[in-house]
Order: C-alpha cells, then structure tokens, then sequence
C-alpha cells in the first residue's frame, strides 16, 4: 500500500502514518510515532499534512487522537488529482507533438499520419481536437459512436461561444440513433452549430481547422478499435475537399428530419417541375413548357423548394433524386 501513496504524490513518512492510523484509529501522535518508528515531532507535522489534505481529521472527544478519513475520500481526491496533472501532461504533449509534426512534414513526410489503438486514446484525442481548435470544426457524423451520447457537448458549447464555428454533416442513420437526435444533434443546432443531412456517408470524420483530421480504421463493414490521425498533408487537403463536397450536395437539418421516414409522393404539380428544374430550364421556360403564368411558376417552385428544404436549384435536384422523386 505504501508504494501506491507514494506513487500518490504523499511522502513516504506521510504514507506510513497514513497506514499506521487506518489500522489504529483514535491513535496519539506518541502511539503512530512508536508503530512507524519516528520521532514524535515528525509524525506530528506529518499528521499536520494529512489533516491538511483531508485525509486524517482529530476526534470530536479527544483532540489528542486523531481518526483516518476513509481511504475511498481520501484517496479518491488524490486519484482525482492525479489524474487531472496526467491529462494536462497528455494535452501538452500532444500539442507538441503538433507543433513537431508541422515541423518535420516536409523533412520526414511519414510523420503526416499517426495511428491511434484504444477507445480512450481516440476520445482522449478527440476531446483534445475540439478543445484546441481556433477557427472551424468540421464532421461527418455516422454511427456507431465510442462516447456515451451529449459527453462532449460542454466542451463544444464553449467553442461555440468563442467563436468558433461547428460545421458537421449526419448520416441519415444518426438520427435514427435511440436518443441522439432529440438529445444531442437538436441541443448542438440549438447552441449555433451549423447541420446538415446525407442519405450515407463514406466514412466518420472529424476535422480541426486546415491542420488535423482523425477518421476511423475500418475492416469491411466492421469500425476497429483504432483510428488514423492526418496532420498537414495532400491527404488532408484531399479531406478538406471531400467535406466541403459533401456540404453541398447535404440537405439543411430541419428540412432532412421529416425523410428519415418514408417520403410521401411528389403531387401532380411537383411531377411536372422536377424533370424541368433538373434539366435546367429558367422560370420563364418553365412556364412556357406548362402554359403557366411567371407568378404560378414562382409560387410553385418556392412550395416545391420548400417542401424539399432546399436553398438553390441544385440542392432542390439533389434532395428529389435522394427521395427517388426524378
């Protein structure tokens, strides 16, 4: 037990008497002094130190006996802090190892890719990537996840609030996803993250400003334990292309919500427009096609853009063709 407190932070003398009162509570600084073998006036600036840090406390009887706080408080707060210096530790290391990386990108092109093994190294890293960006996050989001759902919420609600922006792009199935919908991906928008919908995607990706990516190792059909982490490469730049891709051809969230669903059938007046408004015609030759007025021709093209939630001509196009409407 003594190398664990040591390992702890506590002094090896803190740690004995530590020990000593667990086994001996209501003991006198004489009677802990005897049974770890020290001067008296050691153990008493020893026990100073633990009633200190919460971990011994006097009794309410006798002031000269002093009782173990228990180990599962006691030591949890130092287990607590511990933890916390190894995170910062982490967290600096990693942003070194950023700095290194776009050091050396062109010396040693090999360092432009790094492999992650473990759950809690990828969410470790991706905590970190949130927290550290400057300008933009950017995601395409696909199930299955690794963090309990709403887990880094907080931290992107402070981003949020410092300006950064939060761009991300759901795969059809994530809203499907028990819970993540209503609980998460509406709370993010809510916060001012910017989201839109895909039928698929082709991967799980996460992108930090222009300098580091992170995306899933996978094996067929099946997400392994591990993920690639790309920093400043043609290969990232190959991702920044393929986001900003699938950013434009994706629907606006509220609009994909009602088509998680079956999508009813377009109406009379919708399936005469789609084949014109795919093909490119203008308003004006539209009209003429149909033999309807400039007004009805607007009035229906802004009811049938609407209903598809789409912004532009071609996002319009894009989302008739997901619904199998054209």
């Amino acid at each position: 037990m003594l190398d664990a407190l040591i390992a702890l932070g506590l002094s090896e003398l803190d740690g004995q008497v530590y020990s000593a009162l667990v086994v001996a509570p209501k003991a006198t600084v004489e009677e802990l002094s005897e049974a770890c073998g020290v001067p008296v006036q050691h153990c008493c600036k020893s026990l100073t130190r633990l009633t200190q840090q919460g971990m011994a406390t006097r009794t309410s009887t006798d002031r000269d006996r002093y009782l173990a706080v228990a180990p599962e408080a006691a030591l949890g707060t130092l287990i607590a802090h511990r933890e916390a210096e190894l995170h910062t530790a982490r967290t600096e290391m990693q942003r070194l190892m950023d700095l290194f990386r776009e050091a050396s990108q062109f010396t040693d092109p090999a360092r432009s890719v790094e492999v992650l093994t473990g759950g809690e190294a990828i969410v470790q890293r991706l905590e970190h990537l949130t927290g550290a960006s400057q300008h933009e996050v950017r995601g395409f989001d696909c199930p299955p996840y690794i963090q309990e759902l709403g887990a880094n919420l907080p931290r992107q609600r402070q981003q949020l609030k410092s300006g950064v922006r939060f761009r991300t792009v759901f795969d059809r199935d994530a809203l499907a996803w028990p819970g993540r919908l209503e609980n998460e991906i509406l709370v993010s928008v809510q916060d001012g993250e910017e989201a839109r919908v895909r039928p698929a995607l082709p991967m799980k990706m996460i992108i930090s400003d222009d300098r580091m990516a992170i995306i899933p190792i996978s094996f067929g059909d099946r997400v392994l334990d591990a993920a690639y982490v790309i920093h400043p490469s043609t290969l990232l730049q190959a991702l920044n292309a393929l986001f900003e891709a699938e950013w434009a051809r994706a629907v606006p969230l509220q609009a994909a919500i009602g088509t998680v669903q079956e999508s009813s059938e377009p109406d009379a007046d919708h399936r005469k427009l789609l084949p014109l408004l795919a093909a490119g015609l203008t308003d004006e030759s539209i009209a003429r096609s149909l033999g309807w007025s400039a007004r009805t021709t607007q009035r229906r093209l802004q009811t049938l853009m609407r209903e598809l939630g789409a912004g532009t001509r071609f996002q319009a196009g894009m989302a008739a063709r997901e619904r199998g409407w054209i």
